[in-house]
């Protein structure tokens, strides 16, 4: 039992020592929300309605910048992130029944710049 309180002290003592500064630089790093490359296509296509219908997805649409490549994964990836923004880059927000990953590497490619 002794264990589990040390490392508590541990992580306590290392907090005390970052300014409020660090910590918001911390949070401030930009990230963005994809799926799990494990997800299955109907998480992804469920997903994709269930951000699509808080959010403006027209960014998909044919013809549009981050139309191409029309799979499900990039499509899943695009409306997830933009969910993820707009509802404040909270973790629980690229949650996805758990099958949301938040990553640090921006994921736009070409005219696709994600937000």
């Amino acid at each position: 039992m002794a264990k589990p309180a040390a490392s508590l002290s541990f992580l306590l003592l290392f907090l005390s020592f970052l300014s409020g500064r660090d910590l918001l630089a911390l949070n401030a790093q930009k990230t963005w929300c994809i799926p799990k490359p494990s997800s299955d296509q109907a998480t992804l296509l469920a997903n994709i309605n269930y951000a699509c219908a808080q959010v403006d997805c027209r960014i998909m649409q044919k013809g549009c910048p981050c139309s191409y490549p029309d799979t499900l994964i990039n499509r899943a990836a695009i409306a997830m992130s933009l969910y993820y923004h707009s509802k404040g880059k909270n973790q629980w927000n690229c949650d996805f029944r758990g099958s949301g990953l938040m990553v640090i590497t921006d994921p736009s490619y070409g005219n696709c710049i994600y937000p």
